[in-house]
């Protein structure tokens, strides 16, 4: 009987180490209807997806995020709101609908500025994004190139509209030094053999961790069932 009495506290404990494990557990992420997740946006939020392609995939790897494409919201005004990215071959501005539906299992989330945007910003920032458009897109991810790619396309209107940088500017050696388990061999392919690894880019995860944005929606987008 004494020795029962004695298991009590560690059983005790771990039921509690248990519970509290359980509590603080992440709890899934939240589902939404497209037409939901509209009625929220407005000009100049963010919206990141997940796209598939394998060299978008890489980017996530390397990243070590979720998230490998990023778009912004020029215009909720019409049957949807429009999105302009910079994306292969060309930068462009569509629908919601059909940017969202290219995320893998509709994963998305929506990230606004801190600061509320005047119309005129919201103004400036539509027109940033159009003398943008049919720019070709840079597969090189070089941020001084004459070309485009997704987080340097937001990155350069959000600034141009508000003055705020999203995004922290990086070497290829910097952002691969933080995640050293990188496999390389398919960005030396990639690049031809040699890494430019004192180019300076923009990362799509860069631009969501951004201390200047807030999450509005972090979640899944629901899929219509039959």
């Amino acid at each position: 009987m004494f020795s029962r009495l004695r298991l009590w506290p560690a059983l005790f404990a771990f039921a509690t180490t248990l519970f509290a494990q359980c509590a603080f557990a992440e709890a899934p992420l939240p589902e939404i209807s497209k037409t939901a997740l509209a009625n929220q946006l407005q000009v100049g939020d963010l919206v990141f997806i997940r796209v598939t392609a394998l060299p978008f995939r890489k980017v996530s790897e390397t990243t070590q995020s979720w998230t490998n494409h990023v778009g912004i919201v020029v215009a909720t005004g019409g049957d949807e709101p429009v999105v302009a990215e910079s994306t292969f071959p060309l930068s462009k501005r569509g629908g919601l609908s059909k940017f969202l539906d290219r995320s893998e299992n509709g994963r998305v989330e929506i990230s606004r500025l801190n600061a509320p945007l005047s119309a005129a910003q919201q103004q400036t920032m539509a027109l940033a994004a159009q003398k943008r458009m049919g720019i070709f897109y840079d597969t090189g991810f070089d941020l001084h190139s004459s070309r485009q790619f997704c987080s340097r396309f937001v990155q350069e209107v959000v600034k141009e509209a508000t003055g705020i940088q999203v995004g922290q500017v990086e070497t290829f050696s910097a952002m691969l030094a933080r995640n050293p388990e990188t496999k390389l061999g398919f960005w030396r392919v990639w690049y031809f053999g040699s890494i430019p690894w004192k180019r300076e880019t923009v990362t799509p995860a860069s631009v969501m961790n951004s201390p200047q944005l807030r999450p509005v929606f972090d979640g899944y987008v629901k899929v219509p069932t039959a």
